[in-house]
């Protein structure tokens, strides 16, 4: 699949069970890198369709919202890591403290990490918030804004999040796509350094783990795929009569909700992204199994923001709440992004999460896990 944050869930998955999501780099291309076949076989060779020529890719690219140090033109002769991601892919987040540590722990050693953004939804075209993320993020290597997938099409990537290994010639070394094994990446990355003559002998390769929103998701409990719940991509809506599209409807739940659908109570409004809530109070329910759910998330119009309750399985969170809401359950919306509603501990079970919201406007685009 391309651009879609589906193939990251997919790839991560397929990770989780043993299997490798990228082909390994083989014959007269391994021998060239200098390693026998399958040595670093979660790193592919770039995909069909990649540019030859990536350094004036990126240094023709704009806006960039981070710049790099010395301009675009000074990546010629250092080791680049190129990130396509968006700010409200949870696949995206969990990728970004490797990326973050990578760029702590070789930055001095010639190494540039570059992220492009490279939006799903409308409102991750908007500069100001995808800078706002980045800053609340911590993202602080180079990033630049990639909104009409001119940079996304030239590497001919395939997902979210994408990760390309360039050598200081301005080769592609590498390429790998999905969540996962980012220590083998890491020791690619020391052999493009180590080749450019680098002595990385005081740098361990030390592990490196996520926190909060970014931590790492537990793939063996993890049996409930990412779901939109705009028309354009929604599945599993179990509302009685279906969706209407692009027009306000009073919705009810179902009697019954099984694994893994989900349903509306109150008018909404499902477009072609996201469902708008137009009433007073109005609930979307979701029943998952995993550790984790979030919610990708928009506010009002009027920019105030929109409080939400959560609860599971009819009670308050308590001690499984994420870290977007209270142990009552309570949180808000202040950005356009996405929010993590659970952190279940304990046995993992099957549960049913209902977000209320307070006021109209609310608008919900999708539900990812981990």
């Amino acid at each position: 699949m391309t651009q879609t944050r589906s193939l990251g869930f997919v790839a991560a998955v397929l990770l989780a069970a043993g299997a490798s999501a990228a082909v390994g780099l083989t014959g007269a291309i391994g021998q060239g890198l200098g390693f026998a076949p399958f040595e670093f076989a979660a790193i592919a060779s770039a995909p069909a369709g990649a540019t030859a020529r990536p350094l004036p890719v990126l240094q023709n690219a704009k806006p960039w919202l981070t710049n790099v140090p010395g301009e675009p033109r000074a990546l010629r002769g250092k080791v680049v890591v190129v990130n396509f991601w968006t700010y409200s892919c949870i696949n995206s987040l969990r990728a970004l403290p490797y990326l973050k540590a990578w760029n702590e722990r070789y930055a001095s050693k010639g190494l540039v990490v570059v992220g492009v953004h490279a939006p799903e939804f409308q409102f991750e075209h908007d500069a100001a918030k995808v800078r706002l993320a980045s800053s609340q993020l911590g993202v602080e290597y180079p990033n630049l804004q990639d909104n009409d997938y001119a940079v996304w099409r030239n590497f001919a990537n395939e997902g979210w999040p994408g990760f390309y290994f360039i050598d200081p010639d301005g080769r592609v070394r590498g390429y790998r796509v999905g969540e996962g094994k980012y220590r083998e990446a890491e020791q690619f990355i020391r052999k493009l350094l180590t080749e450019a003559g680098q002595d990385l002998s005081a740098i361990p390769l030390a592990p490196i783990n996520g926190s909060g929103i970014e931590a790492e998701a537990d793939w063996g409990n993890l049996r409930t795929p990412e779901s939109y719940l705009g028309y354009d991509k929604a599945d599993g809506f179990a509302s009685p009569g279906g969706i209407v599209r692009d027009s306000s409807r009073d919705y009810a739940l179902a009697s019954r909700l099984s694994l893994n659908r989900w349903d509306l109570a109150g008018h909404w409004t499902v477009g072609r992204e996201f469902a708008t809530l137009d009433s007073d109070s109005g609930s979307i329910r979701f029943r998952f199994h995993a550790r984790d759910a979030h919610l990708v998330l928009g506010g009002a119009g009027d920019g105030a923001p929109i409080r939400y309750r959560v609860t599971i399985d009819g009670a308050a969170p308590g001690d499984h709440h994420g870290v977007d809401i209270d142990a009552a359950g309570w949180g808000e919306i202040r950005e356009d992004r996405l929010y993590q509603l659970v952190r279940q501990s304990g046995e993992i079970a099957d549960r049913a999460v209902i977000i209320e919201f307070s006021r109209p406007g609310a608008r919900a685009y999708a539900f990812t896990f981990g």
